[in-house]
């Protein structure tokens, strides 16, 4: 039974095949080098690439703008423009006006109507001066200091007295002195300073001396530092014009 086994098997699948041959390895010679071709020329380009490029370039604008452009000329003594002349501070007086105005036209009256030497920008004589008598300030009443004084103004309180601004002439201004009606002018201004009189610093006597008149010189040679015009700016009555 084995021998026909043996005999029947190699017919039914044929005949076996051979195993695959031995791969092998072949080595490829580089090709021959050529003198003539290297690759510190491919690369650099020749020994000429080592010098620095020319900056600006050659045919550039900005080498064409330095070589148009002229030297600057030196100037001598004669054509230089002269110095100023040296400031005359120590002839200056605080609040003294010069004898030409501050646009060079001496002693010539201004196109405004400014008089002759009042062109100087030195502060007036009262700012620069000490008030001849020290002011003496008084102990006011409760419930009447500055910030009193702001927010009363701030209330909508009618602190005029009239309806609207008007003309004040001196005649009529002098019909106000009076502790319940007073009125004064500082700066061309008329104020009606009945109600600001408890809140003056320096007491209401003192205030009503300029009730019924013009205060503007008394108040300068007082306090020229204090803005009139912030503090009594809800009393505004009018302005101060001269008689018809």
């Amino acid at each position: 039974m084995a021998s026909y086994l043996r005999s029947w098997l190699p017919s039914a699948f044929g005949p076996a095949e051979p195993a695959d041959p031995t791969p092998s390895i072949d080595v490829a010679e580089p090709p021959p080098e050529n003198d003539d071709d290297s690759d510190t020329e491919t690369v650099r380009g020749g020994d000429d690439d080592d010098a620095p490029p020319a900056f600006p370039a050659l045919h550039s604008a900005q080498r064409v703008g330095s070589q148009a452009a002229p030297l600057p000329k030196i100037l001598s003594d004669a054509e230089r423009m002269p110095p100023p002349p040296p400031p005359r501070l120590a002839a200056r007086q605080p609040g003294v006006p010069g004898a030409s105005s501050s646009l060079g036209v001496p002693g010539a009256p201004s196109s405004l109507g400014v008089p002759p030497g009042a062109g100087s920008l030195a502060p007036p004589l009262t700012t620069t001066k000490a008030p001849a008598k020290k002011s003496r300030k008084v102990a006011l009443a409760p419930g009447h200091g500055p910030l009193d004084w702001a927010n009363l103004k701030k209330s909508g309180t009618d602190l005029r007295g009239v309806e609207q601004l008007t003309r004040v002439t001196p005649s009529m201004l002098k019909a106000h002195n009076k502790r319940d009606d007073a009125w004064s002018a500082f700066n061309g201004k008329v104020y009606n300073i009945t109600h600001y009189l408890p809140y003056h610093p320096g007491g209401e006597k003192e205030l009503l001396r300029v009730a019924g008149r013009d205060g503007t010189k008394l108040f300068s040679l007082t306090h020229a530092w204090v803005n009139v015009d912030y503090m009594l700016d809800g009393c505004l009555v009018g302005f101060l014009v001269p008689e018809s």
